[in-house]
C-alpha cells in the first residue's frame, strides 16, 4: 500500500500545497442575532483535503462560491440555509479528469455519468483535438451553461488539419507560421496549453521540430504540453523520449496522457518508462503523467493501418487498395499491428464500440464476426475485416492489450493523475469503454478499499490537487478556507463503478453530493439541473514554479 512518505512528500512540496487545513484556528464570531452566516453546510464528514495527509472529522461551510469555513468542532446548523449530511461519508475536493472527451458537451450539459463519479472538472481533448475557433465556442458553452468546469487545449491535430488537410508532409515556413498564429490565438482565447495526438492523422505526419515549434508558443502563455504520444507499442521508449525533449526544447512542461504499453511483448516495460520521466524530472524537466484504470483502450480502428496508408482520407485509401501491391503491404502492416500491440493475433481482444454504418456490430468482437460469417478468426480474417469497416468511414473499438502489473506501478507513481479518457456518451448508445462511467469509482472503489494498492488519501491527491497544479488552478483541488467550493461527498464503503465492458452503461454509486462553485450539481443522489460550471483559464504562470 502507497503513504505519504517521502517521495510523496518531496512532491508535494514541490507543489506548494502541504496543508495547514488541519490546524485551522477554532475561535469564529457567531453571527449577530443568530443569522444565517452560510449557504450550504456539509456536516459529519470525514475531511479527506487533497493533499495526501490524513482525513478528519470536520464540518465544511459555504458562502457563495468559496468554502468559508473548515472546523473541527460542529458547526451549528442554523447558521446554514441548508444543511448536507455527510455522516459516515468522505469529504473531498471534487475530481479533476485531466483527458476527458467532452465534445458533445454542449448538448449533454449536466455530463452525468461524470458527475456521479464526482467529477468536478474536465479537460478537453488532450489528443490534439480541439473546437475552432475556441473563443466562439467558449460563448457558446457559456450561452447554453454546463454542470462541471473545462479547460480546453489547443490542439495540434486540428490547427494542422485547418492548415494542411491530411497531407503526409512537413508544413511549409508560411504553413507553419499560420499554425503557430493558431495556437496563440487558442492560448490568448482560453487554452491552458498544447496537446498531440501523434498517433492519429494528421499529427502522425508531423516530425518532432514542427511540434517543438508550436510548443514554444503555448511555452510563451505560461501553457503545458500534453501528448498521446507517437506509440505506446514496441517504439514506446522513443515516443517517451520525444516527449521529453519536447518539454526539454519548448522550455514547458510536459503530461503523458494516459501512459500505458499495449501488446505482450511491451508488457513489464512500465519500469523502463517510469525510469525515464523520473530521469527527466531528476535533470530539471517538469514532466508528469496521467492514467485510467483499465487494461483495454480505446480509439479508432485507423488505427491498425500503417499511417502512410491513411493520408488523403477514405478516397485516397480506397485507391490504394485497389493497386495490389500498395493493398499487400497495407495488409501486411494490419496483421503486424495487432501482433504487436492490438491483440497479439487473438481476434477477442478487438472489440467493436461504435459502428455508424451496422450498429449491429457494436459489443461484438472481431472474432464474434468471424464466426458468424464461417471464417477462423485469424489475421487474414482481421485484416479482411478491418479494411471493411474503415473503406465504410470506421469504428471505434475496446482493445484489451494492457497488462496489469503495467497498470498498478503507473497508477502508484507518485507523479501520476487519474483520467477517464471517456467520452461523454449518451445513456444506451452505442457500447463505450466503461472507463466513461466509471474511472474515479473504480480507483477508489477497487484499487483502494478491495485491494489496497493505493491509500485513500493518496488517490484523492492524484485526482484533485495533483491535476489542479497542473492545470494551473491553485484556487481549487484542496479544502481550505478561502478555496473555491468544488467539493464531493461519498461513501467510501459504497462507492463502485458498474459499468463493465459487457455492459458500459451503468453510472457509478455511492457518490451522494457534488458541489461545483458552491451549487449542488447532486444532492443526495439526484440531480439538481444546475450547471453553476465555468471555462477555465491557467491561473499560473508556470507549473511547479509558483
Amino acid at each position: 500500500m502507497v503513504r505519504v512518505g517521502g517521495v510523496v512528500r518531496a512532491a508535494l512540496a514541490t507543489l506548494g500545497i502541504l496543508s495547514t487545513v488541519a490546524g485551522v484556528a477554532e475561535a469564529r464570531q457567531t453571527p449577530r442575532g443568530g443569522a444565517v452566516e452560510y449557504d450550504y453546510l456539509i456536516r459529519g464528514g470525514t475531511v479527506v483535503d487533497g493533499t495526501g495527509s490524513p482525513g478528519y472529522r470536520a464540518d465544511v461551510a459555504i458562502r457563495g462560491d468559496r468554502i468559508a469555513r473548515v472546523s473541527r468542532d460542529p458547526i451549528d446548523a442554523a447558521r446554514a440555509r441548508v444543511v448536507l449530511d455527510a455522516r459516515g461519508m468522505v469529504v473531498a475536493p471534487g475530481f479533476i479528469d485531466m483527458h476527458a472527451h467532452v465534445e458533445s458537451l454542449a448538448r449533454r450539459p449536466l455530463a452525468e455519468l461524470f458527475l456521479r463519479q464526482g467529477v468536478t472538472t474536465v479537460v478537453y481533448a488532450p489528443d490534439g483535438g480541439m473546437p475552432w475557433p475556441l473563443g466562439a465556442y467558449i460563448d457558446t458553452l457559456r450561452a447554453i451553461g454546463h454542470a462541471p468546469n473545462i479547460a480546453f487545449f489547443a490542439g495540434h491535430n486540428r490547427i494542422r488539419q485547418e492548415v494542411m488537410g491530411t497531407e503526409n508532409r512537413a508544413p511549409t515556413a508560411a504553413e507553419l507560421e499560420r499554425m503557430k498564429a493558431m495556437v496563440a490565438q487558442a492560448m490568448e482565447e482560453g487554452a491552458i496549453g498544447l496537446s498531440t495526438g501523434l498517433r492519429y492523422v494528421p499529427g502522425i505526419y508531423s516530425e518532432t521540430g514542427e511540434v517543438i515549434e508550436l510548443a514554444k508558443v503555448a511555452a510563451r502563455y505560461g501553457g503545458i504540453y500534453a501528448s498521446h504520444i507517437r506509440d505506446e507499442g514496441a517504439g514506446v521508449f522513443d515516443a517517451v523520449a520525444e516527449l521529453i525533449r519536447v518539454a526539454r526544447e519548448a522550455g514547458l512542461p510536459a503530461q503523458l496522457s494516459h501512459h500505458k504499453l499495449m501488446g505482450q511483448p511491451q508488457w513489464g516495460q512500465s519500469v523502463r518508462t517510469l525510469a525515464m520521466v523520473d530521469s527527466a524530472r531528476a535533470a530539471g524537466l517538469d514532466v508528469t503523467i496521467d492514467q485510467y484504470p483499465y487494461t483495454a483502450t480505446s480509439t479508432g480502428t485507423g488505427v491498425l493501418f500503417p499511417a502512410w496508408a491513411l493520408a488523403g482520407g477514405t478516397a485516397a485509401l480506397k485507391e490504394r487498395l485497389a493497386d495490389p501491391a500498395q493493398r499487400a503491404r497495407i495488409v501486411e502492416g494490419i496483421k503486424e499491428t495487432i501482433l504487436e500491440e492490438r491483440g497479439g493475433g487473438d481476434l477477442a481482444r478487438i472489440q467493436l464500440a461504435r459502428v455508424g454504418f451496422r450498429r449491429e456490430w457494436e459489443g461484438k468482437t472481431f472474432a464474434d464476426i468471424a464466426r458468424e460469417r464461417g471464417r477462423e478468426p485469424d489475421l487474414d480474417f482481421a485484416a479482411e475485416l478491418a479494411i471493411e469497416i474503415q473503406t465504410q468511414g470506421g469504428a471505434s473499438g475496446v482493445w484489451h492489450v494492457v497488462d496489469e502489473g503495467d497498470l498498478r506501478r503507473i497508477l502508484v507513481h507518485p507523479w501520476t493523475m487519474v483520467a477517464s479518457d471517456g467520452g461523454l456518451d449518451g445513456l444506451g448508445e452505442g457500447h463505450p469503454h466503461p472507463r466513461g462511467y466509471g474511472t474515479f469509482a473504480r480507483v477508489l472503489g477497487r484499487y483502494v478499499r478491495e485491494e489496497g494498492v493505493l491509500t485513500l488519501e493518496e488517490a484523492i491527491r492524484k485526482m484533485t490537487s495533483l491535476p489542479a497544479w497542473r492545470i494551473g488552478q491553485p484556487e481549487r483541488g484542496r479544502i481550505a478556507e478561502g478555496l473555491i467550493a468544488d467539493l464531493v461527498v461519498f461513501d467510501p464503503a459504497k462507492i463502485a463503478d458498474r459499468a463493465t465492458f459487457v455492459e458500459p452503461h451503468h453510472f457509478a454509486i455511492g457518490v451522494s453530493h457534488v458541489l461545483v462553485a458552491g451549487e449542488p450539481v447532486i444532492r443526495s443522489g439526484s440531480l439538481t439541473g444546475s450547471k453553476p460550471g465555468r471555462v477555465l483559464r491557467r491561473e499560473t504562470v508556470r507549473a511547479g514554479a509558483d
